[in-house]
C-alpha cells in the first residue's frame, strides 16, 4: 500500500455490518479510492454470528479493503473491581445506602426537591429529579454472601460486552448507555489516535442519518471533534430506503440479517429492541436467547442486588430488584413480545413459524 502524504486526509470509516456504514464505506471509496481508506469494525462480542461472518468473510472481498477489528479489553477494571469488592463492599453492605435525588440536566433554581417516594427502595423520575434508590442494610453473614458470590464470576471472558457489564455490575439502559461509550467509541478513538501519530491526517466518516431519531435529527454533514479529526457524515440526509438502494445498486449484497425480519443489525439483542425484534430473535434464534439468560445470571451474581437485566420494560406496578428481574428477564421479554393488546393474549402470528424471507426493505421481491 501506497504511503499517503501528511497532507492528503484518509477517511476512517467504522464499520457494524449494518446498511448505513456499509453505504458510507462505498462512498469513503468513491472520494478518496482505496489506498486512503481504512475500514475497522469494534467486536463487542454481542453481535449475530451473521454480521461477524458478513464483516470477515464478505464485505473485505467486495470492499477490496482490508477491514481491522478492535476490541475493548477490561482486565484491568475486573481485578480492580474484584480488589473494590473484597476491601470496601462488606461495610457498605452492611451500612446500606440512604435514597436521593439526583438532578437531571439544567433545573432552575427555584425548583426544590420533591419530597421522597413512597417506597425509597425504587427509582423514580419527577420532573428534572431522578431518584438513586436507598439500598437496605444487610447482616454481615448477607454481606459475606454476596461478596463471596459477586467475587466467583469476577473474571474476564475475553467477551467485552459481558466483561463491561461484570466491571459495572449492571446491564446498559436507555438511561445509562455506557456500552457505545466503552465498546465502540474509546477503542475506536484509540485506534484513529495511533493513525495520527504515525503522521496521517485523519477523517472520521460516520454512517449517521438525520432521520434515525429525534437526536440525530440535527446532525450536521461536517464538523470538528475536540480531539482535533473533521467528522464526515456523508449520507445524513439520506432515508432508511435510499441507503438501501444505494448499496444494492452498487452490486453489495446487505447483511443477511435485513431479509430475515431485522429492521437495524448490531448487537444482538439491543437494550433498546423493540417488541418486534424480541419476538423475531426468540423465533429464529433460540440459541441467543441461551446466552442472554446465562450472561443475566452472570451479571445478577456480580451485582449487589444480586439481579440484572439486559431488557427493560415499565409495566406500572413498581416493585423491588427481584419484582424487575421476575417481569424484565429475558425470558419474561419474550413471553412478552409473543403478546398482542397491551400484552393481554397471545398474537397467533407473533407465536407461529418465520417466514423464510421477511424485510421491511423490499429485499424479499
Amino acid at each position: 500500500m501506497n504511503r499517503i502524504a501528511p497532507a492528503a486526509p484518509i477517511a476512517v470509516v467504522s464499520v457494524s455490518g449494518g446498511k448505513d456504514s456499509t453505504a458510507t464505506a462505498l462512498r469513503a471509496i468513491d472520494e478518496y479510492g482505496h489506498d486512503r481508506c481504512r475500514f475497522v469494525f469494534a467486536d463487542t462480542g454481542h453481535e449475530h454470528e451473521l454480521t461477524t461472518e458478513y464483516l470477515t468473510d464478505y464485505l473485505p472481498g467486495r470492499l477490496n479493503a482490508r477491514i481491522d477489528v478492535v476490541k475493548a479489553d477490561f482486565s484491568f477494571e475486573i481485578a480492580r473491581k474484584r480488589i473494590y469488592v473484597a476491601e470496601k463492599w462488606p461495610a457498605k453492605l452492611v451500612a446500606g445506602k440512604v435514597g436521593k435525588w439526583v438532578r437531571l440536566g439544567t433545573i432552575e433554581e427555584d425548583d426544590a426537591e420533591p419530597p421522597p417516594p413512597e417506597n425509597v427502595y425504587l427509582g423514580a423520575v419527577i420532573g428534572g429529579f431522578v431518584w438513586s434508590p436507598a439500598i437496605r442494610a444487610m447482616s454481615e453473614e448477607e454481606a459475606a454472601e454476596v461478596v463471596a458470590r459477586a467475587l466467583a464470576v469476577l473474571h474476564p471472558t475475553g467477551i467485552p460486552y459481558l466483561d463491561l457489564c461484570l466491571w459495572k455490575g449492571r446491564f446498559p439502559s436507555r438511561k445509562a448507555q455506557f456500552c457505545t461509550q466503552f465498546l465502540k467509541r474509546h477503542p475506536l478513538d484509540r485506534y484513529t489516535f495511533d493513525l495520527i501519530e504515525k503522521g496521517f491526517r485523519v477523517e472520521s466518516w460516520q454512517g449517521v442519518r438525520r432521520d434515525e431519531s429525534d437526536a440525530r435529527r440535527d446532525a450536521a454533514a461536517r464538523e470538528w471533534t475536540p480531539e482535533g479529526w473533521e467528522i464526515v457524515r456523508p449520507i445524513v440526509d439520506w432515508t432508511a430506503q435510499q441507503t438501501v438502494d444505494f448499496v444494492v445498486s452498487r452490486g453489495v449484497k446487505l447483511n443477511p440479517l435485513y431479509s430475515l425480519g431485522c429492521s437495524r443489525v448490531g448487537c444482538m439483542l439491543c437494550i433498546n429492541e423493540a417488541k418486534d425484534g424480541i419476538a423475531n430473535a426468540a423465533r429464529r434464534w433460540p440459541h441467543h436467547i441461551n446466552r442472554i439468560r446465562e450472561w443475566e445470571w452472570l451479571v445478577g451474581q456480580a451485582s449487589k442486588r444480586g439481579f440484572s437485566t439486559l431488557l427493560h420494560h415499565s409495566d406500572g406496578e413498581g416493585g423491588d430488584a427481584e419484582f424487575a428481574f421476575r417481569h424484565c428477564n429475558i425470558d419474561a421479554m419474550v413471553d412478552w413480545s409473543k403478546t398482542t393488546r397491551g400484552g393481554k393474549q397471545y398474537g397467533l402470528l407473533r407465536v407461529a413459524p418465520p417466514p423464510t424471507c421477511s424485510s421491511v426493505y423490499g429485499l424479499c421481491e
